[in-house]
C-alpha cells in the first residue's frame, strides 16, 4: 500500500488525520481488467469509474493476432461464404493459427471443430448462445465434425456449493439447449466428462489426458492461471482434460484406428477470449506428444446489462437474459438495463446518445444481423434523432425474436434426440466441396439472384454489361 501522509494538528481543531495524497488516492482507486476462465471485469480509472474491457490489451496481453480485412477476405475467398455478422463486426476479433486452418481447408486436408461449456444453471443465456452460433456457422461453411465437450466436473471442482448431481443435471439441460441452436446431427458429438470419462468408449481420450498430465507442470499452471496451494489438485490437473479433446486421436469412433493418420488432424477451437489460457498451455505442450497444435478463434463477451465493463453471467440472474425467459421478462430486462443516453429527451436530442457504453446498442450489434439498419439505428442515436427508449424496443423486439425462436427449436429437442447427439459413434467427415460442387452452388446461388430481381433490374445491369464491354 502507498505510505500515507500526515496531516498536522491546527490550533482550536481535532487531532490530526492519516490520509492519502491526492495523486496515492488517485492510485489505489485504479485497478487493472481482470481476464481468466474464472473472473471477468473490466477495470477501474483513477476516479473509480468502472471501465469498459480493452481486447486490444488482451491481444497484447496474450499474444494473439487480430482479425483484420485481409484475413476476413481471405476467409470469404476460401469459403465461398460471406463473412458471418460477429465477423464482419469485429465481435469474433482474434486467433491463434486460423490461417494454418484455412491452408489446411484450401487443400483439402481435414480438419474438426471443437468447443465446450462449463454447465453452472439449467439454463443458458444469450451470452452463452453467442460463441455456440458462430461455431453452427463454422461448421456449415466448413462442413466439418464438432465435438462438444461438457465440463461438469470442472464447474464441480471451481464451485464450492455446486454437488456432482447438480453439476451433471446442468450438463444434460445445458446439452439440449445447444443442440437447440441448430447443429447437425450427423456431423456433432456432445458429451459430458462425468459420463464419457467412465465409459468404454474413453480409452484412447484418457489415455492423452494422462500423456498430457504427464508433461504439464504445477508451475505451469500456476504461471498461466494464477493458481495457489490454496486451489484444490483437481483444479490444477484439469487443464490436461481440456486439452485432450484439442486431439482426433482422442475420439478413434469418430476419425478411425490408424493413430499416424488421425494424429495429423487438427482442431479449430470457437470460445471466448476468457478460455484462451486453457489453450497456450494445451499449444505448448501438444509438440512434445506429437500432435498439432489446436487452433483457436476468439469472441468478445456479451456485456452485462448492468454495463460493459463485465459479461453476462448466468450465476447473476439480473445480469442476464436467459434463454427461458419470457417476452415480459426480456422487456423489463432490457428497460432496465444501462443505458448511454442523455438524462432527459431534451439533452438527448441536444446531445446524442454513447453507443459505445449503451447495452441495447451493444446487443443490437450481436443479434441484428442487418449492418444498414444496425448503422441508421448508431447514426440516429448518437445524433440525438432517436432516443434511449426507442433504441431499448429495438432491442427488446430483436432479443424476443431470437429468443422466441430458440424456444420453439427447443421444443423438438426431446431425450431421445439428446441421447443420439450424445452416443460416441462415426461422423460425417466431407470437408471443402469438390470444384463440381462449389460450381453448382455457384449455378444456384446466380439463379437465385436472377430470380429476386425484377425485369428493371436485369435490363439495367445488361446495359452495364453492355457499357463496359464497349
Amino acid at each position: 500500500m502507498a505510505a500515507a501522509t500526515e496531516v498536522p494538528d491546527e490550533p482550536g481543531q481535532p487531532p490530526a488525520l492519516t490520509a492519502l495524497s491526492l495523486a496515492q488516492q488517485s492510485q489505489a482507486m485504479t485497478k487493472e481488467q481482470i481476464i481468466t476462465p474464472f473472473d471477468v471485469s473490466g477495470g477501474v480509472d483513477e476516479h473509480g469509474k468502472p471501465i469498459a474491457i480493452d481486447y486490444n490489451k488482451l491481444i497484447d496481453k496474450f499474444g494473439s493476432q487480430r482479425i483484420d480485412g485481409a484475413l476476413l477476405e481471405r476467409f470469404e475467398k476460401a469459403t465461398g461464404h460471406r463473412a458471418h455478422r460477429l465477423l464482419r463486426r469485429g465481435m469474433v476479433f482474434s486467433h491463434r493459427d486460423l490461417t494454418v486452418i484455412l491452408d489446411k481447408y484450401e487443400k483439402g486436408v481435414p480438419f474438426f471443430l471443437y468447443t465446450g461449456r462449463g454447465p453452472s444453471s439449467d439454463s443458458m443465456h444469450v451470452g452463452h448462445s453467442i460463441p455456440f452460433e458462430f461455431t453452427k456457422y463454422l461448421q456449415d461453411v466448413f462442413n466439418v465434425p464438432l465435438v462438444i465437450m461438457l465440463t461438469d466436473d470442472e464447474k464441480f471442482f471451481h464451485t464450492a456449493k455446486l454437488t456432482q448431481k447438480e453439476c451433471r443435471r446442468f450438463a444434460m439441460q445445458n446439452a439440449m439447449d445447444i443442440i437447440a441452436i441448430g447443429f447437425d446431427m450427423k456431423k456433432t458429438f456432445i458429451f459430458a466428462d462425468s459420463e464419457f470419462t467412465e465409459s468404454a468408449f474413453a480409452g484412447a481420450f484418457n489415455e492423452n489426458v494422462r500423456e498430457m498430465g504427464k508433461r504439464t507442470t504445477a508451475n505451469q499452471i500456476r504461471h498461466t492461471f494464477g493458481f495457489t496451494d490454496s486451489n484444490n489438485i483437481s483444479e490444477f490437473h484439469f487443464p490436461a482434460m481440456q486439452s485432450a479433446t484439442s486431439f482426433a486421436t482422442s475420439f478413434p469412433f469418430i476419425f478411425g484406428y490408424d493413430t499416424k493418420k488421425v494424429s495429423k488432424i487438427p482442431c479449430l477451437i470457437p470460445c471466448a477470449i476468457d478460455q484462451d489460457p486453457y489453450f497456450r498451455q494445451c499449444r505448448d505442450n501438444a509438440p512434445r506428444l506429437k500432435l498439432p497444435k489446436p487452433a483457436i478463434i476468439h469472441t468478445v463477451f456479451l456485456p452485462s446489462l448492468r454495463g460493459s465493463e463485465s459479461k453476462m453471467s448466468a450465476s447473476d440472474v439480473d445480469s442476464s437474459i436467459f434463454l427461458s425467459d419470457t417476452d415480459k421478462q426480456i422487456k423489463k430486462k432490457i428497460g432496465q438495463a444501462f443505458s448511454g443516453g442523455q438524462e432527459t429527451l431534451e439533452e438527448q436530442r441536444e446531445k446524442g446518445g454513447r453507443t459505445n457504453v449503451d447495452v441495447p446498442f451493444q446487443y443490437l450489434t450481436f443479434f441484428l444481423e442487418d449492418d444498414d439498419k444496425l448503422e441508421e439505428l448508431r447514426t440516429g442515436y448518437e445524433s440525438g434523432k432517436i432516443a434511449s427508449g426507442d433504441m431499448k424496443a429495438a432491442c427488446t423486439k430483436e432479443l424476443q425474436a431470437y429468443v422466441s425462436a430458440f424456444r420453439e427449436r427447443r421444443k423438438a429437442v426431446t431425450e431421445k434426440v439428446r441421447e443420439e447427439f450424445m452416443r460416441p459413434r462415426q461422423l460425417e467427415f466431407t470437408g471443402m466441396p469438390s470444384e463440381e460442387e462449389q460450381k453448382a452452388a455457384r449455378k444456384t446461388k446466380f439463379a437465385a439472384l436472377l430470380g429476386s430481381l425484377s425485369l428493371d433490374d436485369i435490363e439495367f445491369l445488361r446495359q452495364e454489361k453492355t457499357n463496359q464491354d464497349s
